[in-house]
């Protein structure tokens, strides 16, 4: 394997690895592991483990890539305070061990659909990350009825030069998902396997797509980001009823690193109803 090869897989590790680089506190945190709070639910052939706090309207939160529960420990006991938080991990992460041999965007959004539906919950807001921003976007675009407001920060509907700065490369190299290939199959290659073709296809949501979502949404993204701040402003563009938020000085951590600010933010955008600025207003 030569020399470039192993900077490019080690670069993309890194970036499919930044969701688990927390501060200290949040290896060690509750959420995700608290078996008061902790449930499963069978869901379309495996187990969904989620967990539940406070009381109030149904709030959804979604993790990233390879995060789990514990990505959201900044925001559950603040959103619980006034909420039913309901947090989740996603198919093949964490606590929800996946069988199947096949993952997709497409997947993991009707999975959330469905678990919804086994909460008997008929509308709810959301908060998706990552990943979980683009599983959110899915969810708002097949069931809408679903989905009462979203906020999505570092999603992205492409995973290409149109969505990635140039020094990070999402190429994954073939021959290393060809070493992965070559593995014994256990649980954790089969889930392995996975994860790096879901990242390597996906995912591929339309313009078309964005522009059928009813629901207002708060498109959030770091202006140093993962994502692209023009990539993000093409999803707030093409969102009917859309509020856009650049956090200057940001990377993607943008719910960790700035963590009061985007709390109280989205909490605004839950209670106030989405306002048309045009014209003579514009100058408000």
């Amino acid at each position: 394997m030569t020399k470039k090869l192993l900077l490019s897989i080690y670069a993309i590790m890194l970036v499919f690895s930044a969701y688990s680089q927390y501060p200290p506190v949040f290896k060690n945190s509750i959420y995700g592991n608290n078996p008061k709070a902790g449930h499963y639910a069978n869901v379309r052939g495996f187990k969904m483990y989620y967990e539940i706090y406070g009381k109030g309207e149904p709030l959804l939160l979604i993790h990233g890539g390879i995060g789990s529960i514990n990505n959201f420990s900044g925001q559950i006991p603040y959103f619980a305070q006034h909420y039913q938080v309901i947090v989740v991990d996603g198919r093949a992460h964490g606590k929800s061990v996946d069988p199947t041999d096949s993952l997709s965007y497409e997947m993991m959004a009707e999975d959330f659909n469905i678990f919804l539906e086994f909460l008997k919950i008929k509308s709810c807001y959301v908060i998706g990350w990552s990943d979980g921003g683009n599983n959110g976007l899915l969810l708002a675009i097949h069931h809408p009825d679903k989905v009462k407001k979203l906020v999505v920060t570092g999603a992205n509907i492409w995973i290409d030069e149109r969505a990635l700065p140039s020094d990070i490369s999402m190429s994954l190299p073939d021959t290393y998902l060809d070493s992965l290939l070559k593995l014994p199959k256990t649980a954790k290659v089969k889930n392995d396997i996975k994860l790096w073709k879901l990242h390597y296809y996906e995912p591929n949501i339309s313009l078309a797509q964005l522009n059928s979502i009813q629901c207002q949404t708060l498109v959030i993204g770091g202006d140093h980001e993962l994502i692209l701040p023009k990539h993000t402003l093409l999803i707030a563009e093409n969102i009917p009823k859309s509020n856009l938020w650049i956090l200057p000085n940001s990377g993607h951590s943008t719910l960790i690193n700035h963590r009061d600010l985007f709390n109280k933010t989205v909490d605004d955008f839950f209670k106030k109803p989405y306002r048309i600025i045009k014209g003579g207003d514009r100058m408000n």
